[in-house]
């Protein structure tokens, strides 16, 4: 998997952030020339992510670090699996361990959580989406880990996607208003981006329709009977997305109403890193 510039350059301010002026933990009780080394060794059952990530932290630490793979990202993981092994300078991959584990594990998690809500809607059309409830600077990663997890990316930004959101609406005047306005402004700066708009009841829901306007309408906080007509009240002519709180405990029944998409923040804004540790081998 390639990675982006944006990606590289986050690992490095990474490095910079945790390295400083030196590791003298390292540097002070082991020899300059010491050779190690070491296994990614697995401590909870889950879905593996990062390891792209670890390989690139090893390799800008020390480029003559030995990186050997043995799992890849995607792959179901059990207590006891060894996912890579490094060998080489000693200080080095004690300078590269927790950042590599910290990329890893939080990715690894992520991509845990968002496989269980994908299997749960699995025998369903809908996709999952994450949102931009991401941790600042580290979506791309996050995001990143959805996907690999058996989820979709929603917008990577404010800049890829147009999404009219209630604040959105009642800024502009009103449903209507916010859609013409939004065309216009595509016209204007001559910008093709799909247009995502919130309906907040059945009756936005028609006005929404009425406009012929949009792509896709957001059901946010709709209950499932409701959602049940919004789904068919709009037939296909929009793509649809329930969005609001939705849990483990209701995924299924949302997805069972016929929607195309399901968004869940707590995809990446509530997650718990999966157990991994960096251990050394003689």
């Amino acid at each position: 998997m390639m990675l982006t510039k944006e990606a590289e350059e986050l690992i490095d301010i990474a490095i910079t952030e945790d390295l400083g002026d030196g590791d003298h933990t390292s540097l002070s009780c082991i020899p300059n020339d010491a050779k190690g080394q070491a296994k990614l060794l697995v401590k909870e059952k889950g879905i593996l992510a990062g390891v792209e990530i670890a390989k690139l932290v090893f390799a800008k630490i020390d480029p003559t670090i030995k990186f050997s793979q043995f799992l890849n990202n995607g792959d179901s993981i059990n207590i006891g699996d060894i996912a890579f092994s490094v060998e080489g300078n000693a200080q080095n991959i004690l300078r590269a361990e927790r950042l590599a584990l910290n990329f890893m594990q939080r990715m690894s998690g992520i991509a845990t959580q968002t496989n269980v809500y994908a299997s749960i809607i699995a025998h369903t059309n809908a996709k999952v989406l994450d949102t931009r409830k991401t941790t600042p600077g580290l979506r791309y990663f996050e995001k990143l880990a959805v996907k690999i997890g058996g989820g979709e990316n929603h917008r990577i930004g404010l800049y890829d996607l147009i999404m009219i959101k209630d604040n959105h609406i009642d800024f502009a005047g009103g449903i209507t208003e916010a859609l013409y306005k939004t065309y216009q402004y595509l016209k204007e700066t001559n910008r093709s981006l799909k247009v995502e708009i919130e309906a907040r009841n059945l009756e936005e829901v028609k006005e929404i329709m009425g406009t012929g306007l949009g792509n896709r309408i957001m059901l946010d906080n709709f209950t499932i009977e409701d959602t049940l007509k919004a789904v068919a009240l709009i037939d296909g002519k929009y793509e649809t997305e329930s969005s609001g709180g939705i849990t483990l405990k209701t995924i299924k029944s949302y997805a069972e109403c016929g929607v195309d998409f399901i968004s869940v923040g707590a995809l990446t804004h509530q997650i718990k890193s999966l157990d991994l540790s960096l251990k050394a081998t003689f």
